[in-house]
Parts: structure tokens; C-alpha cells; sequence
């Protein structure tokens, strides 16, 4: 368990990361934020090329959770629903907590678990905590001043990532 704001690995987006490159880090379960990384504040449904990357990570053996901190339980639901992925909403990340759990139901290690989402100050300091791969990625809307003020004041530590898609420069 490691206190850093550093993610291991960034993305322009989820469908920039591929099923094989989850495998060959050895990541059989992987948790994913909903907010702004699946999905933007105002979508209802997971657009078209989201479902059919849930779809390539599934068909390559990797159990998926939606980990998110929304209070919005039924827009959690629906979605996990839509998905066929379980889920834990109110997650209070940064803390571990529920990224612990999520594991613990999953049967899942440290070693093959990671978790994947748009904010630095909460899912990559999770990820970090809980002693599991971090994964970041380009929010999906930076719809609103907060939203663009937070990417912002989290660039140096995107920037700090060794770990860079290519992608995420274009």
C-alpha cells in the first residue's frame, strides 16, 4: 500500500486499452469507475463502443466491477444492469474500503486486481492504496469549470506516469 497520486498506467480513454494488454499484466479483475470514465455525468445508457469494450473484456476472461462513488444508486444500477457487471456505489474513494471488498467478493489478489478511472485524487489514490494496479484515463467530459479545474490541477501527476499511451497526446 502505497500513498502516491502517481497512476501506473494512463489512456486517453477505456477503449484505448485492450484486452490483451490487461492480461499481460497479469489483471484478472478489473474494477472500473463509472463517472466520467464509462460514461459522462449526463449519459443514461453506455454508449455503443463502451458496451463493446465491456463485451472484449469479458470474452478475454476478465471479471469487471463498476466501483463508484456516486450516491446516485439507481444510475449505478441501471448501469450494471445494462452491463452484467456488478458494482458498489457510495464507494468513498479514495479510501480502500470498497475496492477491498470488491476484491474480497471477486476472490480476487492484489496481484491480478486493478482499478481504472478518470480522477487522480480518488481512483488512482484508491488503487494505490488497496496495493492494486492504477489505471487513469481522460475524463469523458470536462462538462463544467470544476471538472476542468480539477483535470487541470491533476495534469502534473498524469504527467508523472511512466506508463503513458500515446494515444493520450492526441
Amino acid at each position: 500500500m502505497s500513498f502516491s497520486f502517481i497512476p501506473q498506467y494512463a489512456f486517453r480513454c477505456v477503449t484505448d486499452i485492450s484486452a490483451n494488454f490487461i492480461k499481460n499484466l497479469g489483471i484478472g479483475f478489473l474494477m472500473i469507475d463509472l463517472d466520467n470514465t464509462i460514461a459522462a455525468y449526463n449519459e443514461n445508457s453506455p454508449a455503443d463502443e463502451v458496451k463493446r469494450w465491456i463485451d472484449e473484456m469479458k470474452s478475454a476472461g476478465i471479471d469487471l466491477f463498476i466501483i463508484s462513488n456516486s450516491r446516485r444508486t439507481t444510475r449505478v444500477e441501471a448501469f450494471s444492469k445494462i452491463l452484467d457487471i456488478g458494482f458498489i456505489n457510495k464507494a468513498y474513494k479514495p479510501s480502500p474500503k470498497a475496492v477491498l471488498n470488491a476484491m474480497t467478493s471477486a476472490n480476487a489478489s492484489a496481484d491480478n486486481s486493478a482499478l481504472l478511472g478518470d480522477q487522480i485524487l480518488t481512483d488512482t489514490l484508491a488503487a494505490n492504496l488497496a496495493g492494486i494496479t492504477s489505471i487513469i484515463v481522460r475524463p469523458r467530459m470536462c462538462s463544467n469549470l470544476f471538472l476542468a479545474l480539477r483535470f487541470f490541477i491533476e495534469a502534473p501527476f498524469r504527467a508523472a506516469c511512466k506508463n503513458k499511451s500515446e494515444a493520450l497526446y492526441e
